[in-house]
């Protein structure tokens, strides 16, 4: 095949997508929606309560992109499907799909609440789940897509801060990853996820402001620090961008050498 030197140049272009992402309310989505905006993409964010998003919208806007908020409990599959409605008819399709919406709660395990367990598995993972399963049809029909989960190293290995729910609602996000990866391969729609290690956002910081705690947590990052949102950026343009059209059913580390040993 002739090398294609403007093909290769546009590849990380983004304009003339739109890409929605749950959970925009938060630190690393909001990040998330402007990097992709940077790139070209129009960008759809949701959450819960729709005066949260503001911050990531006018975000967006500023950088010249269209930009909407739309409320969704990504638990809720009637949610998830009001969600999908209003997107295709404000834009017409969903070419990128970026789930962010999740929680963390920490406990022994001998004394976690299972009410607490269940309330991280019903956002992480079935939120995860309809999201896709709901954006998936759209892609299907467009025959194109890139869908973005958010796992992180806790699905990789287990960590003594009282992970029980966390960590196996984000190895249940890898298995999915590559479930829908290999199903849908067929339709064109590339499935991958992107898992950090613990980053800076206001839900970390009690964490990572407890020296004792922080100190566990450095000790396992070769690189030496946590991880801040703009590092989740550049991954999300690669794995959103036609740079990575060859690429599905992977789980992309970015966790500072965290699992490298």
């Amino acid at each position: 095949m002739e090398f294609n030197a403007a093909k290769i140049k546009n590849m990380f272009n983004l304009e003339g997508k739109v890409a929605l992402i749950t959970g925009g309310a938060g630190a690393l989505g909001e990040s998330i929606a402007a990097g992709l905006a940077v790139y070209g993409a129009d960008v759809v964010v949701t959450g819960r309560t729709l005066s949260t998003l503001e911050k990531a919208v006018q975000g967006v806007a500023q950088l010249g992109r269209k930009a909407l908020a739309v409320t969704c409990d990504v638990s809720k599959e009637d949610d998830v499907i009001k969600m999908v409605e209003k997107v295709k008819e404000a834009f017409g399709k969903i070419d990128i799909l970026v789930t962010v919406a999740g929680i963390a709660k920490r406990s022994p395990a001998e004394d976690f609440p299972i009410d607490d367990w269940q309330q991280v598995m019903d956002i992480n993972v079935r939120g995860t789940f309809l999201s896709c399963k709901h954006v998936g049809k759209v892609m299907k029909e467009q025959g194109y897509g890139k869908i973005i989960t958010i796992s992180s190293v806790r699905g990789f290995a287990g960590h003594p801060g009282g992970y029980a729910a966390y960590g196996p609602s984000k190895a249940a996000i890898d298995g999915l990853t590559k479930q829908l990866a290999a199903e849908w391969a067929k339709y064109n729609i590339n499935v991958n996820a992107i898992a950090p290690t613990i980053f800076w956002t206001p839900l970390t910081q009690q964490v990572l402001e407890d020296e004792k705690l922080k100190q566990i947590f450095m000790s396992r990052i070769p690189l030496g620090r946590a991880a801040v949102t703009e590092d989740m950026v550049g991954a999300s343009v690669y794995l959103a961008s036609a740079a990575a059209d060859f690429i599905t059913g992977q789980i992309l580390y970015v966790d500072g050498g965290c699992t490298a040993g």
